[in-house]
């Protein structure tokens, strides 16, 4: 069994969202991010995966295909589907959530985003 500490040794860096990957195998990744205030993760989609969102801190406006960004906080679960656009903005406070996707990373490798 792993254990994460999801709030715990948070990490953010001045310029851009951090993308934190807590796990990833061939079978799922698991990241952490984390905004400052007025930081976003710009629109962009996972393919070949849903995206799980987990609010754990903060507020941000989380847009969607199915319309205008709408603010979500702390306990929210946000479900995108495979291919559907996304971006998330933190608002006047720090913006911690958790990302669950299916499958390795497509792109050469990469995990610093969905």
């Amino acid at each position: 069994m792993l254990s994460f500490s999801l709030h715990n040794d948070l990490v953010f860096h001045e310029r851009d969202p951090y993308a934190e990957p807590l796990f990833v195998d061939k079978s799922g990744r698991i990241l952490r991010f984390m905004l400052k205030p007025g930081q976003s993760v710009e629109e962009h989609s996972a393919p070949h995966s849903p995206v799980y969102i987990v609010v754990l801190e903060g507020t941000g406006l989380f847009s969607g295909g199915d319309g205008p960004a709408q603010p979500h906080g702390p306990g929210a679960l946000l479900v995108f589907e495979p291919g559907e656009s996304h971006a998330i903005q933190a608002q006047e406070e720090a913006l911690v959530f958790v990302a669950f996707l299916h499958g390795a990373p497509v792109a050469q490798g990469t995990i610093d985003q969905e």
